[in-house]
């Protein structure tokens, strides 16, 4: 055969992918699978390739290919700065005209570039600025989009003039001593931007925020402040009139770089005829917006890609429909796909909006690996497996990793993979993995995103040795899916990014392995900290079990890491919380658990923020399960230091009138001096045993 495969070869591989595909979580959804020989051109494998389904991302592909095809790799977008006379004598420009040209890159970096170069042609003073954003049509929002609801960030809406991919940021930061006043600076900082409210200084570990974004009449935005700041952090928001929170932003940069501009300078308009260019801002080439958008899903670049295409191709004003028309054309005239025979809305994939067959996909696949001008720039723009973008935390350690470069797909109830595969053989393939409405009783998103990566690499593995067959049976493994994704969530939770939060909760829903639940409910914490709903939920997901914190102990040992979703549980409960204080001394009482003294640092911690709680806490323990805490406590505490917190405490209850309060006290007290006085002793012999063997080893023949 023209690919080198041999009869058995196919047989084996084919069998190995139907295994796959007969697992219940992946029988009982609706799926769409094609895995093409790009040797021979022919499909090697494929099942219910013609059934039109939701790809989610995998429409990206499709943007990006023919936005390649028709605008070409070396594409770049134009901001243009004109004025509607000459540049006086004394720098004064009555109007600035700014008209966008859908550059998706733009950012707060490039445009106080832009106003120092502004600076250079020698303006230095601004009456007016008025924003142009007619280059695109028929609103901010592509169809699709009104399914979801909320001021996150990926929600962002299109614009011929943006920035910041039309999120603004607030960097949030404890002030001077806890119950000050925290702050909150807005970025960029613009008279487009109003904040309301106030937030206030915790303690280190209390960090309990809300920023809501709201649009006002006047076409300005308000940012509503409210809870308690712990630590430094960041949130974006998006903006509601991406072109005006673009010139207010252009004038607080000219201003900043010594330009007079007037206050509320800012306003809608088109740039009339006779306006003259001052300046022309350029993006970079498009093979590296495209990277922007594959290699992390940006749905809002991907709509400004085909708003572009439409404007370019069918003239301005840009909107969805003009761009859906070229991309359609390209598709018949190009790749022989014809309209009618698939669904596209919009260009990101977003919602419950488009449909296309796994063949169509594969197809366009084939089609752009063979195009010589276009072929580099769209297989290095998706990620590639274990190593960048949203693949960096799949196929990792499998024989996939580096050889598989794909684009991911996920909404609810819809997971899809479409990419290439350089399998261990030398062969390369195009393949297409799209599951909808998958049984989420049957494992859910976990089996289908497991089952989706055991197709590549099994394909990944064909034609390899029998070390790399061994590979593949591992990467299937449940255990080492769940691990998997144990970890993909912990790295999400710790980026502490709302914009994770849609992801999470989808994955939440179907998602039944109860230690990998318990740490989505973690991500979804530390992603939104201010929702204290969200805080009960994590805690009443965490629990002592062994198929939960046992599993995470287990996964600390193999891994070296710290045990997964503890230090949420020791921070909520430094704060105070009642249930975290709980939680955490029934931990406490696991085999093993203190591996690192991860507890006895942790109860320490409490102890010096919380120790009235953590008194109360521990009166429900027995005697043995009070001890158990109380030694690991010690360890942490190290020595008896008078001014601690603890101690003062133990101190005024133990001469309280609450008898079985005082009573507990003095028993705490008691014992934690105790084992305080056991570990000196400890550590004195330790020391000593060192002296005395330091000793021997200088005598001769010691």
């Amino acid at each position: 055969m023209a690919d080198g495969l041999t009869a058995a070869d196919r047989q084996e591989l084919k069998k190995a992918l139907q295994e796959v595909l007969d697992h219940p979580s992946m029988s009982a959804a609706r799926v769409g699978i094609v895995v093409h020989s790009l040797a021979d051109g022919k499909p090697l494998f494929a099942e219910n390739g013609d059934e039109l389904l939701n790809p989610a991302s995998n429409m990206k592909l499709v943007t990006a290919a023919a936005t390649l095809a028709r605008l070409g790799p070396d594409y770049r977008f134009s901001t243009e700065f004109l004025t509607d006379s000459e540049v006086g004598a004394d720098g004064r420009v009555k109007v600035l005209y700014v008209r966008g040209k859908g550059d998706p890159t733009l950012t707060s970096e490039r445009l106080f570039l832009i106003s120092t170069q502004l600076f250079h042609a020698g303006v230095r003073q601004v009456d007016q600025i008025v924003v142009d954003d007619s280059w695109f049509g028929d609103g901010p929002y592509p169809p699709g989009y009104e399914q979801d609801t909320g001021d996150y960030a990926y929600l962002a809406p299109t614009g011929a003039l943006s920035l910041n991919w039309n999120t603004v940021a607030v960097y949030l930061r404890p002030g001077s001593a806890p119950g000050a006043s925290a702050i909150a600076e807005v970025e960029p900082k613009s008279e487009y931007v109003v904040t309301e409210g106030s937030l206030r200084t915790g303690k280190r570990r209390q960090h309990r925020w809300r920023v809501k974004s709201e649009p006002l009449s006047n076409g300005r935005q308000k940012l509503l402040l409210s809870g308690t700041v712990g630590r430094s952090d960041v949130v974006r928001r998006r903006v509601g009139h991406p072109e005006l929170y673009f010139g207010h932003t252009l004038a607080e940069f000219l201003r900043d770089r010594g330009v007079k501009v007037r206050k509320s300078a800012v306003k809608r308009g088109t740039v009339p005829d006779s306006a003259k260019i001052l300046h022309v801002a350029w993006s970079d080439t498009f093979d590296i917006v495209l990277k922007v958008m594959n290699k992390y899903s940006q749905n809002f670049v991907a709509e400004q890609l085909l708003k572009t295409l439409g404007a370019e191709i069918k003239g301005a004003p840009g909107t969805t429909a003009k761009g859906v028309e070229v991309v359609e054309e390209f598709l018949a005239r190009e790749v022989g796909i014809p309209r009618g025979t698939y669904v596209m809305r919009n260009g990101s994939g977003l919602n419950d909006t488009n449909r296309m067959s796994a063949s169509q996909l594969t197809r366009i696949l084939v089609h752009m690996q063979k195009q010589f001008t276009m072929a580099s720039e769209f297989v290095s723009s998706v990620p590639i497996a274990g190593k960048d973008g949203t693949l960096r935390n799949r196929f990792s350690g499998s024989v996939a990793e580096s050889t598989l470069r794909a684009k991911t797909g996920t909404l609810e109830n819809v997971s899809a993979l479409a990419g290439y595969v350089e399998a261990q053989s030398g062969r390369r393939y195009a393949f297409t993995f799209l599951v909808n409405d998958f049984d989420w009783r049957r494992g859910g998103r976990r089996a289908v995103v497991g089952g989706m990566d055991a197709l590549g690499v099994t394909v990944a593995a064909s034609g390899g040795t029998a070390n790399s067959q061994k590979a593949v049976a591992r990467n299937v493994s449940p255990e080492a899916q769940s691990i998997n994704r144990l970890k993909t969530y912990l790295a999400l939770g710790h980026q502490r990014d709302a914009r994770n939060v849609p992801f999470l909760r989808t994955a939440l829903r179907s998602e039944t392995d109860p230690a990998v639940r318990a740490i989505l409910a973690e991500a979804l914490y530390q992603s939104t900290p201010e929702e204290t709903d969200l805080a009960h939920a994590f805690l009443e997901s965490y629990s002592a079990d062994p198929a939960v914190f046992g599993r995470l102990v287990k996964v600390a040992q193999g891994e070296a890491i710290p045990i997964p979703g503890l230090q949420s549980v020791m921070e909520l409960a430094a704060r105070g919380s009642e249930d975290a204080l709980r939680l955490l001394l029934s931990l406490a009482q696991v085999r093993d658990a203190d591996m690192g003294g991860e507890f006895s640092q942790g109860l320490a911690d409490v102890s010096r923020t919380a120790p009235e709680e953590l008194l109360s806490a521990l009166a429900p323990l027995s005697t043995a399960e009070r001890s158990n805490v109380t030694r690991m406590l010690a360890r942490g505490l190290g020595t008896h230091n008078p001014t601690h917190p603890l101690w003062a405490t133990l101190e005024r209850s133990a001469a309280g009138t609450d008898k079985k309060r005082a009573s507990l006290a003095r028993a705490t007290e008691s014992a934690l001096a105790t084992h305080l006085v056991g570990m000196q002793a400890l550590s004195t012999q330790q020391t000593a045993n060192r002296e005395t063997e330091s000793r021997a080893e200088t005598r001769p023949g010691g």
